[in-house]
């Protein structure tokens, strides 16, 4: 006679109606752990759907902190002074999530600084599990849905608790997006912590049932597509080695439910060889621009980058444009939306007192000027007051500021949003952040790709582990040959024949004059790579002294932790 026997409690899993979470989130100084400080941590002890308790205080990191981190979330040195050290929080919100699950928005980045600071003071790191909502997210909603999955986007969709970069409040958003998503969950049947678990890393059944499509995928470099019964393309991807990236579309490594839904409709995979995986890169991102598969949202349109345009003019204006043309005219792009253009435009107009009118004036012109001359910001000389030669000064630092030399839109930007802060008024000085990053980003972009695209050809090669030699012939910032040369081959001959087969380019104008900003980027990286030589090069490569790449990384040292979320004020602007 057989019995039925009842599990035990561990074979069942615990329901996550009785689990405590622990829900928290951590302000910093920085993005790095081993860098940067805590300055706030917040919490909320939650199980069953009720809160059970909150900890939060601010953290005195014990250095100053940043003025683009105090523009982000409102903490500043003030606050701070009278606070607590780590050494004294730690213990307390140690305790405070003893025997609980920890939930964090990118947990991460979180853990990591507990971690450093456990370690940094003699604790144990906490070993509880772990559930980060953003992984959750990723498995449960899909990007028609929402369109990305930071924190502020999500809480517009499932908290009434508005993300601000402050620990306690961005806690409790979480808390909301975490019951919501445990909801979710509970419709495929995940009712317990294993579960759950175990739900996020599961391939799907459409999934396992399509493994077939990857059957004679090469180990090779190249471009994968896949495609729909009609033979349309669904996505386009590259690879180092085609065989192991198709596969692992089929398994519980690919999480994204964008690309899961992907895979239940595609029919068929194609792949295209290529020689290097620098051409592989190149190639996939020809073939998203051309084809625009709708799976694929890096790079779809590249037709609707904007520029900002200095007029050539008796005096000059900053116009937000969409076509480069041999004008004589001053660029600075690409900038993916009008917006971008017209806030790195805001911050040129911050510093240098150009007009803003959009009428074609002459020395003759004769109007009355606007209200930005009453309050010193233009010269008025649609009003006779300039010459064309004293505002050609300014149409000067312009374009030197456009090309060549940041530091005085930033410092004066970066004094202005110090000011700003200091008087909390932080929306005011948001916006500046915003503006300066935008004409660092993209100056600091333009003056790397300039540098290679005026160049009439490069030729660079790169060692292989196996004695073989990857090389590249690039004109103009495009990638017009490649090839692989065997080991002991003598150069002379092969990479003439590379260069003699390449691809003829003939420039157009502007920063970009033969290729996309993304496929001279590209270039870019693969010739920054260790051990890569340049074999010859027709033309001087430089970067200008005063660019704005000095300036970058001071910038994204910010910004890398604003992207967890949104912005202050809850937009989802990259």
């Amino acid at each position: 006679m057989e019995y039925a026997v009842q599990g035990t409690l561990d074979e069942l899993g615990t329901p996550l109606d009785q689990i405590t979470f622990v829900v928290f989130d951590l302000e910093t100084t920085g993005v790095s752990a081993d860098e940067h400080a805590i300055t706030e941590i917040g919490a909320v002890k939650v199980r069953g759907g009720e809160v059970l308790g909150e900890f939060g205080t601010l953290v005195d990191p014990g250095s100053p902190i940043p003025p683009f981190i105090s523009v982000l979330t409102g903490i500043t040195d003030a606050m701070v002074t009278a606070a607590p050290r780590i050494d004294s929080v730690l213990p307390s919100f140690l305790e405070f999530a003893r025997g609980s699950t920890l939930v964090a928005h990118n947990a991460g980045f979180d853990l990591s600084f507990v971690r450093a600071a456990c370690a940094a003071l003699g604790y144990p790191a906490p070993g509880n599990p772990v559930v980060d909502t953003v992984v959750l997210a990723r498995r449960l909603l899909t990007r028609d849905e929402v369109p990305n999955y930071k924190l502020a986007t999500l809480a517009k969709v499932f908290s009434r608790t508005e993300p601000c970069h402050r620990a306690l409040a961005d806690a409790r958003a979480t808390v909301d997006v975490l019951h919501a998503l445990i909801e979710r969950a509970g419709s495929f049947g995940v009712h317990t912590l294993e579960e759950l678990k175990g739900f996020v890393r599961a391939p799907t059944p459409e999934q396992r049932r399509k493994r077939h499509l990857a059957n004679g995928v090469p180990g090779e470099p190249g471009v994968y597509v896949f495609e729909d019964d009609r033979g349309e393309p669904l996505y386009v991807g590259k690879s180092t080695n085609l065989r192991n990236r198709v596969r692992s579309y089929f398994t519980a490594a690919e999480t994204r439910p964008r690309i899961r839904e992907m895979v239940a409709i595609a029919e068929r995979i194609r792949t295209i060889v290529c020689s290097t995986p620098l051409e592989a890169e190149v190639r996939e991102l020809r073939m998203i621009g051309s084809a625009k598969p709708r799976y694929n949202r890096r790079s779809r349109f590249p037709e609707r980058m904007v520029w900002l345009k200095l007029t050539d003019e008796p005096f000059p204006r900053l116009s937000v444009v969409r076509e480069v043309r041999d004008d004589g005219a001053g660029y600075l792009g690409p900038f993916g939306s009008t917006r971008a253009a017209e806030d790195a435009r805001a911050a040129l107009h911050e510093t240098i007192p150009l007009r803003r009118c959009t009428e074609r004036i002459t020395p003759r012109t004769g109007r009355p000027a606007c209200a930005l001359a009453g309050i010193g910001r233009c010269g008025a000389p649609c009003e006779g007051r300039q010459s064309v030669e004293e505002y050609g000064l300014h149409a000067a630092a312009a374009r030197r500021a456009m090309e060549l030399d940041a530091s005085e839109v930033f410092s004066a930007i970066e004094a202005r949003m110090e000011r700003l802060s200091r008087e909390q008024r932080y929306e005011e000085a948001a916006a500046d952040r915003d503006r300066l990053a935008t004409y660092v980003r993209v100056s600091a972009r333009m003056q790397r790709l300039r540098g290679l695209t005026s160049l009439p050809e490069l030729v660079a090669a790169a060692p292989l582990t196996n004695g073989d030699w990857e090389i590249h012939v690039v004109r103009y910032g495009r990638l017009v040959s490649a090839g692989v040369m065997p080991r002991g081959a003598h150069p002379t001959p092969f990479v003439d024949a590379l260069v003699a087969t390449a691809e003829t380019v003939v420039p157009g104008p502007g920063p970009v004059p033969a290729a996309s900003a993304e496929e001279t980027e590209c270039v870019l990286r693969w010739l920054e790579t260790p051990g890569v030589r340049l074999v010859q090069v027709e033309g001087g490569w430089s970067l200008p002294i005063g660019g704005a790449g000095r300036f970058r990384a001071r910038i994204e040292l910010a910004y890398r932790s604003r992207e967890r979320y949104g912005d202050r004020e809850g937009r989802s602007r990259r």
